[in-house]
């Protein structure tokens, strides 16, 4: 059975970083393509980062560019969201999903305020 547990979400203040972390079971996060997506309430979707199968190649949201970062533990069969310099319009829900938003976990909550 396929599960994804995502946890690391805080209330944080403009400028701090959370590491946001998404356990996987039922299937290996390295042979598959991993997505962190965010979505506010009355706001769209969207896809902030993603990582390919096998390989270290990523990509980010315009929005996220330069201070997020995806990555995974293959060990440990988990995927990160590491969010640095942090600022109001990041505070949303973030879900990890494999493969699409059909599969993800149920979210962790980002706020960020002062």
């Amino acid at each position: 059975q396929v599960q994804l547990v995502e946890s690391g979400g805080a209330l944080v203040q403009p400028g701090g970083s959370l590491r946001l972390s998404c356990a996987a079971s039922g299937f290996t996060v390295s042979s598959n393509f991993m997505i962190w997506y965010r979505q506010a309430p009355g706001q769209e979707r969207e896809r902030v980062a993603w990582i390919i199968p096998f390989g270290d190649v990523t990509n980010y949201a315009d929005s996220v560019k330069g201070r997020f970062t995806i990555s995974r533990d293959n060990a440990k069969n988990t995927l990160y969201l590491q969010m640095n310099r942090l600022n109001p319009n990041d505070t949303s829900m973030y879900y990890c999903a494999r493969g699409s938003w059909t599969t993800r976990g149920q979210g962790t909550q980002v706020t960020v305020s002062s």
